[in-house]
Parts: structure tokens; C-alpha cells; sequence
């Protein structure tokens, strides 16, 4: 049963997109928070105080911003515990509704995202006082994968990192930039984002046209060696809705967490509350 029950919720945040539950803050403006390059959402603790943290949640394709403050459930948490939650808007998909990332850097980008989300952390920080040496970098699907790129990229952008359901592409990454402190979340059953990838153009992952999701797997263990961490995880822990694997035996303060649970395509029952424990943890 509750796995059922689990497979419902998360297919329900997966689609927030589409929900009637629209929502567009500039804290306590109306409409979105713009910035040279794009827009973003935020809304604020009824008690935040100057250097409040934040989590800044990347929306899956064919979502935005406003899509990610529909996802009550982790957008609550988050604020119950003091944190300003931060909704950047990807760019446009063309000929359809939605937004995506430009997140593979081999492909060509219309808009530099890494540099843009920085630009969205400075901004919030400045117009709502929050602590930019304390936000926490998140994102679904594409949104992790846009998160994991960063991380890769530009480690030492964000306090940590937390992509969900989502990971490198093909080809990975060579290397990342340096020690990360990282939390990757993922369903095992997950048909959309498999954890060894999917074939989505191309007849062989070899072919010359092929566009591929990236080996979860492989991305951790780069991940892995550019912290440093030992090969084998520090710490194990199970409590019937995630299988953990902790790596804290890593160099410059990095660290590593990855979390399976068994479902789908989604974000997954208590993320909110696992994912900035372990950040508080580090």
C-alpha cells in the first residue's frame, strides 16, 4: 500500500506543472523577479530574518517556475524551517508551452544557465537579504540535470547540491571542476530517467545523431573522485522509504549522498526534510 501510495504522490509533484494552483511571487510582489537574462520566483518565512538560507528548486521540462511553487509539499517544508525558496524560469521551449534547460554543454545554448542562475543567487540575495553562502541548489528531471552540470562546473557556486531523478547526459562529462557536496535522490523503478540512462535519438548509443540520458552510476563515481571520497560509502541507512549511501571520508569539505527509493519518476515523499538534513548536516 504504500508504495501505492508513494507511486500517486510522486507522479502528482512530477506533474505539478499542470495543476490549477498557479503561483507567481517576487516575495511579496506580484509577477516574477527579473533580472538581465530571465526571470524568477521566490517566496519568503513568514520570520525570516537578514541571511536567511535558501533552496533554489530547478523545474522539470515543460514546467517554470510557478510550476515549482505549485509543489506545496516541498516549498512548505522548506519554508517551515526558515528557508526562502528560489523558482528560476528556464528558457522557452520552442513551438510549445513550458520551459527547459540548456544544460548539456556540448550542445548549443541560447542562454548561459550556469551564469544566469548565478545571477539569480546574487540578485535574491541582495533584494531579499538572504545568505548566498547558504543555499542549497536543487532540481527534478531536468532540473537535476541542469543541477548536477553546475555542480560539475562550478562547485564552489552554491553551498551544495541536490538534483532529483536526474543526472548527467551522454557524453558524460571528462572530469568535474573539484570537490562538491553533492545529494543525489532517484526512483529505482524510474522509466522516464533510468538510472543507467535511455536511448532517445539514434539507433546505437554509438550512432552519430544519438542523444542519450547518462549512466547515474558513472556520474557518481565521477562525482566521486573529483572529492576525493574513499571508493566505498562511509555510512548506510535504510528506513523503508529511501536506501542511503553516505561517502563523508572525502577531501576540502566535500561530501556525497545518494538515495534510492522505490517508485517512479518524481519527487519522492520527504525529500524536502531528508535533503536539508543532510545539508544542515554539512
Amino acid at each position: 500500500m504504500w508504495r501505492k501510495r508513494l507511486s500517486i504522490l510522486t507522479t502528482a509533484i512530477g506533474l505539478a506543472s499542470v495543476g490549477t494552483d498557479v503561483r507567481a511571487a517576487c516575495g511579496a510582489e506580484e509577477g516574477a523577479c527579473e533580472i538581465p537574462g530571465g526571470t524568477y520566483h521566490v517566496e519568503l518565512p513568514d520570520e525570516g530574518d537578514d541571511g536567511a538560507p535558501a533552496l533554489m528548486f530547478l523545474h522539470g521540462w515543460g514546467s517554470s517556475g510557478e510550476g515549482t511553487l505549485t509543489m506545496r509539499g516541498v516549498v512548505g517544508a522548506a519554508l517551515a524551517r526558515g528557508y526562502a525558496i528560489i523558482a528560476p524560469d528556464g528558457i522557452p521551449r520552442q513551438g510549445r508551452s513550458g520551459r527547459t534547460w540548456a544544460f548539456h554543454p556540448e550542445r548549443p545554448q541560447p542562454r548561459d544557465e550556469i551564469a544566469f542562475l548565478q545571477a539569480v543567487r546574487d540578485d535574491a540575495a541582495e533584494r531579499f537579504g538572504l545568505d548566498p553562502e547558504r543555499m542549497l541548489l536543487a532540481g527534478f528531471s531536468i532540473g537535476g540535470s541542469m543541477t548536477s552540470y553546475l555542480a560539475c562546473a562550478e562547485p564552489d557556486a552554491f553551498a551544495a547540491y541536490a538534483p532529483v531523478s536526474g543526472s548527467f547526459w551522454r557524453p558524460h562529462p571528462e572530469a568535474c571542476a573539484g570537490p562538491v557536496r553533492l545529494f543525489h535522490t532517484h526512483g529505482w523503478r524510474d522509466p522516464v530517467v533510468p538510472l543507467e540512462g535511455r536511448l532517445l535519438r539514434g539507433g546505437s548509443l554509438d550512432a552519430p545523431n544519438a542523444v542519450a540520458q547518462g549512466d547515474v552510476w558513472h556520474a557518481m563515481d565521477l562525482l566521486r573522485q573529483a572529492s576525493g571520497c574513499r571508493l566505498q560509502a562511509d555510512e548506510f541507512a535504510s528506513d523503508g522509504t529511501y536506501w542511503r549511501k553516505d561517502w563523508t571520508s572525502c577531501s576540502d569539505g566535500a561530501a556525497l549522498g545518494f538515495a534510492l527509493f522505490d517508485g517512479g519518476h518524481g519527487v519522492p515523499e520527504g525529500w524536502a526534510k531528508m535533503a536539508l538534513d543532510w545539508f544542515e548536516g554539512r
